[in-house]
């Protein structure tokens, strides 16, 4: 049996902790890291199954969201100016750009294979993101250097 003390439903600030909600839950902020830890973890097992060639029933959506994640947070590193909604839809966009235009060159040059494209996929996307990551560096020294 629960019983109230506080008939007016007013809480002190003080009394109530910030791990918990009322109802004994989290905070959703403090799940983040977590679902974008598990989501990593994801996309590394499914480009290393793929790059592996290792026959595993996880192997095809595993990949499948590798391939989707990795040219997106790519992408998304290079648009740090827009708002949270509009980097998702267009970093979701770039990473479907970024594999069809793998997919089409591949084709082209007749030499598409499953561990190819994850390969090159992976490659775009490291190249996208250390390029986003060294642009947003020389910002920050050119704006340390003005007086």
């Amino acid at each position: 049996m629960q019983s109230f003390t506080d008939l007016t439903g007013l809480e002190d600030p003080a009394e109530r902790s910030d791990m918990d909600d009322s109802d004994g839950r989290r905070p959703p902020g403090d799940s983040l890291p977590v679902i974008a830890g598990a989501a990593a973890a994801i996309a590394v097992a499914g480009g290393a199954l793929a790059l592996a060639d290792i026959g595993s029933p996880l192997r095809a959506p595993f990949t499948l969201f590798f391939l989707i994640v990795a040219p997106a947070c790519a992408v998304g590193a290079a648009l740090r100016g827009l708002d949270p909604l509009s980097r998702v839809v267009v970093s979701a966009g770039g990473a479907v750009a970024v594999d069809l235009l793998v997919a089409q060159v591949m084709l082209a040059l007749h030499a598409w294979t499953v561990r190819g494209g994850v390969a090159a996929v992976a490659a775009v996307s490291l190249l996208l993101f250390l390029l986003a990551q060294v642009r947003r560096h020389r910002g920050r020294a050119a704006r340390s250097r003005t007086p």
